[in-house]
């Protein structure tokens, strides 16, 4: 059968299904499709020839969202009266019906429209809904352009190396911040974003208090590829804000920041989100490079090799997307580099119109892409603005300027991008950039990750529950160098140089995260997985008085495609296990002195080294009490790491 298209040539879905909030009676699928689909779900239990489900989607079912002429964003929310069988391979079949060629034809199927997101000889994708949860895979920071592999293909790898044994699957996939990079583009990338705003129409914006007038004219100016920094607003009292979102601002410990080519408009972060998770899009542009100087032109066809890669594996990380139910969180880049750091950064960023609209459109685009399908019930009473702002588009596709600053509002006093799913054992997902608990006494101070009301509604989320999976975008215990190193910048007044920020920054928050891990009530046994630094590694946590109660490990992973410099690397770990080794006085200098922190020595690394350095997914084994048995790092080319549970010497304190 040809492969079906509308009358514009597109295909009828360009991005997705991907697979998210998943549960024994509610399935949600993700999708977007270059016009408004009739869709027909099939469910088949345990290889069944015939579909045990078997539904015409209504309106009920689905929640369409126009992004374009030719973009309809389809979030599936299927509600069932008869529970999916546990521990049972399912398959799913999307049918898509709708004009093509000026005619009505049959249902397409997606063996038919999307062959890519089905494993060799099966005919649809599959999940396992787990009775218990027993393997994970997550991870974060997912750049296109970073040399490294991308860890969504080494997951696509464990899925065909399961085979038939589903056992050997993930129960679900945990992406723990940073799955865009709005603030660090390619030019290759943003090339191509521009070329499919033009081919799907994607819906145009007018711009306040900027030194362009609208989006359309973003992408005209000979200053958009590499030199974005000279359309903000050239006014004294912006000086902060030039610097934090386009100054390429050097940061001497860790990395040189790159925004020259940041995400401004919503189309910008809607052709974004397309792009990284489908490899249809790619099919559909022009790629051709725009008239550079001659240095741009270098970076330009430097960078454009590192694409042509990441998009080599965009089939492979959009079919492990369709198979494993996948949650998301955002951190700093999904929105911009350091969001949210101070409170001295939130009002230089949010009092000019400009700047407020660069992370308003972000969080649009993070609601519709991602966070929705985390938990849709959350968020009902924003999709019928948001509908409503896309609905506003004229004749010429341009947005309403009101709405969209209204809707901007009411994501920005939004309080409920965190989530706990229901799971065995419990997960808890934080929100650890919008609640931030600011500094009183000094607004460039780093804010602490969350408040103390966010604190007090986890501690409400965790109490008297056996055992407990936490995702904290950033590791609640982390690195001490590298802690102390962000302490001294903070003490100068220079947080933002070296992204100071960590649970261990800010004295109260510290101090109540502390707290709630003593108090009796607490799991007995709490699993953190975060990500963030762009290297991983595995803690071993215990109070000093009570060891055995309760029990706690760090678990850090990333970067699914990024990683830290390596020869930096090596000295930081080394520096860090001289300074604070378990006899180092410098241990009773850090907050969390009441606690002994172990580190897990990764194999295959020389004697004493804690930290791996490889982008890849991370996977944890889990037994029926919730305790970790095996703890994985695979790399995203080959290979990878077990962290060992053993008794080592080394950094505690």
């Amino acid at each position: 059968m040809d492969r079906p298209a509308n009358n514009n040539g597109l295909p009828p879905v360009l991005a997705g299904p991907v697979l998210r909030h998943t549960t024994f009676h509610r399935l949600t699928l993700w999708l977007v499709a270059s016009f408004t689909l009739d869709l027909r779900l099939q469910l088949y239990f345990a290889d069944g020839q015939a579909p045990s489900v078997d539904r015409v989607l209504t309106d009920s079912d689905i929640t369409r969202i126009r992004l374009g002429d030719s973009a309809c964003l389809h979030l599936i929310d299927l509600k069932l009266d008869d529970a999916l069988p546990a521990d049972t391979v399912i398959g799913y079949d999307l049918g898509v019906k709708g004009p093509y060629d000026g005619g009505e034809r049959s249902y397409y199927w997606i063996n038919d429209w999307g062959p890519h997101l089905c494993l060799p000889d099966r005919p649809r994708p599959d999940f396992i809904l787990r009775e218990r949860l027993d393997k994970l895979a997550h991870g974060s920071c997912r750049k296109p352009h970073s040399p490294a592999a991308d860890g969504l293909v080494r997951v696509d790898s464990e899925l065909l190396q399961a085979g038939d044994d589903y056992s050997q699957r993930p129960a679900l996939m945990l992406m723990t911040g940073d799955q865009i990079y709005a603030d660090d583009v390619a030019g290759p990338l943003l090339r191509a974003i521009h070329s499919l705003i033009e081919r799907l129409g994607l819906y145009e914006e007018t711009m306040t208090g900027a030194a362009i007038n609208d989006s359309r004219a973003l992408r005209e100016d000979n200053r958009t590829y590499f030199h974005r920094e000279n359309l903000l607003p050239d006014v004294h009292s912006n000086e902060a804000l030039v610097e934090r979102f386009f100054g390429g601002v050097r940061k001497p410990v860790f990395t040189t920041a790159n925004a020259h080519n940041h995400l401004i408009s919503l189309n910008e972060v809607v052709a974004m989100y397309l792009l990284v998770w489908s490899p249809v899009c790619w099919q559909l542009i022009d790629t051709e490079q725009p008239q550079l100087s001659p240095e741009d032109a270098n970076g330009y066809q430097h960078q454009q090799s590192l694409i042509d890669d990441f998009v080599d594996g965009l089939p492979r990380a959009a079919r492990a997307l369709a198979h494993i139910p996948t949650y998301m969180i955002f951190d700093d880049h999904d929105v911009t580099d350091d969001w949210n750091l101070s409170a001295l950064w939130e009002a230089t960023t949010y009092e000019h119109p400009f700047s407020r609209r660069i992370v308003g459109n972000a969080l649009i685009a993070y609601l519709l892409f991602q966070g929705w399908g985390n938990n849709p019930d959350a968020f009902a009473d924003l999709m019928q603005p948001v509908g409503r702002l896309m609905m506003s588009a004229d004749g010429q596709g341009l947005l309403d300027q009101r709405r969209q600053e209204e809707i901007i509002n009411q994501l920005l006093e939004f309080e409920h991008w965190h989530y706990t799913l229901q799971t065995s054992p419990r997960i808890v997902v934080l929100d650890t950039r919008t609640r931030r608990w600011r500094s009183e006494l000094n607004r460039a101070r780093p804010s602490g990750l969350l408040d103390w009301e966010a604190l007090t509604e986890f501690q409400q989320d965790v109490m008297d529950q056996k055992a407990v999976i936490v995702v904290s975008p950033a590791p609640m215990f982390g690195v001490k160098l590298i802690e102390a190193i962000q302490s001294v910048f903070t003490f100068f007044g220079k947080p933002l140089v070296v992204d100071a920020e960590n649970w261990m920054a800010h004295r109260g928050a510290a101090s109540v995260l502390l707290n709630i891990f003593s108090h009796s009530r607490t799991p007995e046994n709490f699993v953190i997985l975060s990500g963030d630094v762009h290297y991983s590694f595995v803690y071993d946590v215990r109070f000093r008085r009570r060891p055995q109660h309760p029990r706690i490990w760090q678990i850090t992973s990333s970067g699914i495609k990024n990683e830290f410099p390596h020869n930096l690397m090596e000295w930081l770990d080394r520096i860090n296990r001289w300074l604070y080794a378990p006899w180092s006085p410098l241990n009773w200098f850090t907050k969390r002195r009441r606690m002994r922190v172990t580190p897990r020595m990764p194999e295959g690394r020389d004697a004493g080294e804690r930290l791996w350095n490889h982008a890849g997914i991370g996977m944890v084994h889990l037994d029926s009490e919730g305790v970790p048995t095996e703890i994985r790092q695979l790399n995203s080319d080959t290979g990878g790491t077990r962290f060992p549970d053993r008794e080592q010497s080394g950094n505690s304190g």
